[in-house]
């Protein structure tokens, strides 16, 4: 059996019946058949962010919402949340904090579950925290240090892992999020990076990925590049000297292979 599609947000995605993203997700759904889950885990305001998917999911002809609350490890390890999450059909983490969202659920029963359906054919989207969340690695935090000079620092940590070599980030354009997202892959040159667009999506199915939505995706793939130097100042921060990294930008209705690592051609209206 084939695993399910992966939906992966760039954040602040259109939530209204005209939004593309969000149809095509409930349209998978449906598909699928089940019921669709919510995982509002990331958020520090679970149940607001909930009603406003349910809304907005119920909008697009979703009949039959599951909530998985979780906000301890012990209720990851719940009898009662892996029974819902054993009905589902497809399942949506929102955004939030992916520390937080990692921190809750990696290494427990459900994560183990999710897994295990995902693997077996459940689709999952997932929006700004509960996009970096699919990869095993991911960026949980990035920051200016401004002593005597500026200087990033970046943080990493674990996902969720349905995307073994896939480092996403989120919010890509909107936050000026290259400097951070290309250090990291300078470091980790195995993965592929993917930078994400708000209100813009790729949706992956097996080896290869399409581009959905209004703004652009950013690939950096550094596999035959080098990291030629690294300076790590006193206050922690880091400066790069790189080359022969490859970027690529895609927009609406492109897809990408990620074995050949070459953007593949247009899909036709």
């Amino acid at each position: 059996m084939n695993s399910g599609k992966l939906l992966i947000i760039g954040g602040n995605e259109e939530k209204c019946t005209e939004g593309d993203i969000l149809s095509l997700f409930i349209q998978l759904s449906m598909e699928r058949g089940g019921p669709v889950g919510i995982l509002p885990a990331a958020s520090q305001i679970p149940d607001e962010v909930s009603r406003d998917y349910i809304k907005v999911f119920r909008n697009l002809g979703a009949e039959e919402i599951k909530v998985l609350a979780v906000d301890t490890r012990e209720k990851a390890d719940d009898p009662s949340i892996l029974g819902t999450t054993s009905e589902l059909g497809a399942l949506f983490i929102t955004g939030g904090d992916q520390k937080r969202l990692s921190d809750l659920i990696r290494g427990s029963k459900l994560h183990t579950l999710l897994m295990e359906k995902w693997r077996s054919g459940m689709h999952i989207g997932g929006t700004s925290a509960g996009a970096s969340i699919m990869g095993e690695d991911m960026i949980i935090y990035s920051e200016m240090k401004n002593n005597d000079e500026e200087r990033l620092v970046i943080e990493m940590g674990k996902g969720f892992g349905f995307e073994k070599n896939l480092l996403i980030d989120q919010h890509f354009s909107q936050r000026a999020r290259f400097g951070r997202l290309i250090g990291a892959i300078a470091e980790n040159k195995e993965l592929v990076g993917i930078g994400i667009d708000e209100n813009t999506a790729i949706l992956v199915n097996g080896k290869q990925f399409e581009v959905i939505g209004e703004h652009q995706v950013f690939v950096i793939d550094g596999l035959n590049g080098s990291l030629v130097d690294f300076v790590r100042s006193e206050n922690g921060g880091e400066e790069l000297t790189i080359t022969d990294f490859k970027l690529h930008a895609l927009t609406d209705g492109y897809s990408f292979n990620l074995s050949t690592r070459k953007i593949m051609k247009r899909k036709e209206a």
